[in-house]
């Protein structure tokens, strides 16, 4: 083929270069581990295999919460970043393995750059992932978990590392991978072709397989024919999430507000610490012993009636996470109040705030477009910003939303 320096065939030859090297010698390492190992695997432990931020994983988490607690050795490969669970840190049977993650800017390429750079990026993860299973830890686990997806290169190298290592190999279906790489490439293209092939190929014969929905399991079942054991395990929460008190609602504002990057004068007046948007400490009645000696007031956070109403939905911001559902249930929302202002003004709507927690590509772009829309049709009733929590908070806030409303923006192909 002629060279033609638009076509950056010698980009494409140095990646394929670079893939072969590392190929090469991670065959030679795993080779001599093999004839080295003389170990069968270590009964009650496990490897939690992660291929993202385990910090923003929290189904994982608890997964691995649940494995340490029944006093199961419990080995965690992923990404650091995010703080972990304080719990997790603190487990005596809990390990954390971190793996080196693939430059992050390879994920907003153009599609073309994108295609040219994913044999890079697959390089690393492999090398990673195999690295922590035969190398790091020290005995072979009785069992390898996975979070599906992403599906590429880790159903094919746990799959691998279970043959070479006799490990039982449990796959934890939250979405299927080969759909979410058609949002970016299109369901006609060959590679998400190919994705499908792949993932059904390592996929299908796990020992067992959870899902976190009985129609995901059922459609997977009737698809692929999925072998082995089959259980759904919806998403519940912890014993620690529960119906936040007053008090721990006021604590968690008077932390969050100066952090707080909308119009603040769109709240009502307050003045931390003693007042938030969302609640005020009130001094309580003055309290008489039985020898009538008088006590010292109290003060008692409580809710404030002219508060907004909060809604929140967790989202990694990519894109099986159709936020412009959002957009426009909030653009609406804001038509409803408006309207209720002008024909019946006794009675009107709460102002809404809306807090989108997590992180990911999509962020920037979805922000960008609410900002728009709050300036140009010049938004009186609702607000709309990003945050991101550190693992104590997230049940604080979230059960501050026992009394207004959660949702999730997940689309799924089943």
């Amino acid at each position: 083929m002629k060279y033609d320096p638009s076509l950056g065939w010698d980009i494409a030859l140095s990646i394929e270069l670079f893939v072969a090297a590392i190929l090469v010698l991670m065959a030679y390492k795993i080779v001599k581990t093999i004839k080295n190992d003389a170990f069968s695997p270590e009964y009650r432990s496990v490897a939690i295999l992660v291929l993202g931020d385990i910090g923003r994983s929290p189904r994982m988490m608890y997964h691995a919460q649940s494995f340490a607690g029944h006093n199961v050795q419990t080995y965690i490969i992923a990404y650091k970043g995010s703080k972990p669970l304080p719990s997790l840190l603190s487990m005596s049977h809990v390990q954390f393995l971190y793996i080196p993650e693939p430059p992050r800017f390879i994920a907003k390429l153009p599609r073309a750059l994108f295609l040219l750079a994913m044999p890079a990026k697959i390089a690393i993860q492999v090398w990673g992932i195999l690295d922590a299973f035969i190398f790091q830890i020290p005995h072979p686990p009785q069992y390898i978990l996975v979070q599906n997806p992403p599906t590429i290169p880790s159903l094919a190298l746990v799959w691998l590392a279970a043959r070479l290592r006799g490990c039982k190999v449990i796959i934890d279906w939250h979405n299927l991978g080969y759909t979410i790489l058609a949002m970016r490439l299109g369901e006609k293209s060959k590679f998400v072709s190919l994705a499908e092939k792949f993932e059904k190929t390592f996929g299908r014969t796990a020992y067992a397989h959870l899902f976190v929905t009985n129609a995901m399991k059922d459609h997977l079942v009737k698809k692929w024919d999925l072998q082995g054991k089959k259980v759904v395990l919806h998403d519940r929460p912890p014993s620690y999430f529960h119906q936040s008190t007053p008090s721990e609602i006021h604590d968690l504002f008077v932390r969050l507000m100066p952090f707080i990057d909308t119009d603040l004068s769109w709240f009502p007046n307050y003045n931390l610490p003693a007042t938030t948007p969302f609640t005020e400490v009130l001094k309580s009645p003055v309290s008489f012993t039985a020898d009538t000696s008088l006590l010292e007031r109290r003060t008692m956070p409580s809710l404030r009636h002219e508060r907004p109403a909060l809604l929140i939905t967790s989202t990694s911001w990519t894109p099986d996470e159709d936020f412009s559902l959002l957009i426009e249930a909030l653009r609406r929302y804001e038509i409803k109040a408006r309207h209720q202002r002008s024909t019946n003004p006794k009675h009107l709507l709460p102002k809404v705030l809306m807090f989108v927690t997590g992180k990911g590509p999509e962020r920037a772009k979805y922000m960008r477009e609410l900002q728009h829309l709050k300036n140009e049709e010049q938004w009186e009733w609702v607000r709309c910003m990003s945050l991101w929590l550190e693992p104590e908070d997230y049940p604080r806030l979230l059960g501050e939303f026992f009394r207004d409303f959660l949702f999730s923006l997940l689309q799924a192909e089943y």
